[in-house]
């Protein structure tokens, strides 16, 4: 057995995707499954057992002979949310608890971090292990991710293999339920079906005009690729960068968000929401040389083609992967 926790969410349930294409169906699912709109994710995927996520821990103690992998991608990611109380709870304290039994049990762990641990880029964005504990996150989440990282580093026994991802800007498909948190493609395909017209940030950095803020951004069917790599691959572990390794304003995508809409861009700025504007990333760009060095074979999607395929293949008809 497999297991994907976070399975309802973004990438957990496009992973399942993946998985099922391949052939892998004995698959364990764990979220909290409290959503029934984001339920749909993983209708008419293959697997063989929900499980709560609170039950999870006692449930792999139990089912560990018959587990082969832990792909642990839930989290609560909202980089708005001020409770470092839950962030604690649901990020940290939960992904030790996981952490610990793959190490008891001997079950290999893949697990979710974040660029959000880079904070401004003040160290750069080099998934360099020594430099964890210096980095400045700007937010509880990112300070969730970069505090588990520290710890795991940390740790005198770890999983036989292990590896921590750090997320970029990630944009595809089964985002729909991430509200304020979805990608700006999925934002700007909306708004161009209500109004015709897109409505970016403002730059408040003089170093950055509207909308040349630069991040990122990667395509989720790139994230799956890596994660199936290191499933089989289960040597050099450590921590990751998971970018496509170029950064790209969010005015190229919007425009692309036009172009594949067969549309002429119509684009203006509103301030940046104050209740983020003193924690906003103006500038990410991974390094992504180290999953390189460990053999990973394959290139990314560049922005153009991400964008173009998710557009036609997904949104415009309303589809899931």
């Amino acid at each position: 057995m497999i297991v994907v926790t976070g399975a309802a969410g973004f990438i957990g349930s496009c992973l399942i995707q993946k998985l099922n294409a391949e052939g892998f169906n004995d698959l364990i699912l764990v979220d909290d499954f409290g959503n029934a709109e984001k339920n749909k994710n993983f209708e008419g995927k293959r697997y063989t057992k929900l499980v709560n996520r609170d039950e999870f821990p006692e449930w792999l103690r139990a089912n560990q002979l018959h587990t082969q992998l832990v792909f642990h991608l839930g989290a609560r990611t909202d980089t708005t949310e001020h409770d470092v109380e839950l962030f604690n709870r649901l990020n940290l304290d939960y992904s030790k608890t996981i952490w610990n039994i793959c190490v008891e049990f001997g079950l290999p762990l893949i697990y979710a971090s974040s660029a959000a641990t880079y904070g401004l880029g003040e160290l750069g964005y080099d998934d360099d292990e020594s430099k964890i504990p210096q980095l400045k996150p700007l937010n509880p989440y990112g300070d969730s991710k970069n505090d588990f990282d520290i710890w795991a580093l940390q740790q005198e026994r770890k999983p036989y293999f292990w590896a921590g991802l750090k997320f970029f800007n990630v944009y595809g498909p089964n985002e729909y339920h991430k509200g304020r948190m979805a990608s700006v493609i999925f934002h700007t395909f909306n708004q161009i079906k209500k109004t015709g017209a897109m409505k970016l940030f403002q730059s408040h950095n003089p170093n950055f005009k509207d909308g040349e803020q630069m991040r990122d951004f990667v395509y989720v069917k790139d994230v799956i690729n890596v994660l199936y790599f290191l499933m089989h691959h289960r040597k050099d572990s450590g921590i990751y960068n998971l970018g496509s390794g170029k950064a790209r304003t969010f005015l190229d995508l919007a425009k692309n968000t036009f172009k594949a809409l067969d549309l002429e861009p119509q684009i203006s700025f509103i301030p940046t929401p104050e209740d983020i504007r003193d924690k906003y990333q103006y500038f990410t760009e991974a390094n992504m040389d180290k999953l390189k060095s460990i053999g990973y074979p394959h290139e990314f999607y560049n922005l153009e083609d991400g964008v173009e395929d998710y557009v036609k293949q997904y949104l415009v008809g309303g589809k899931l992967l």
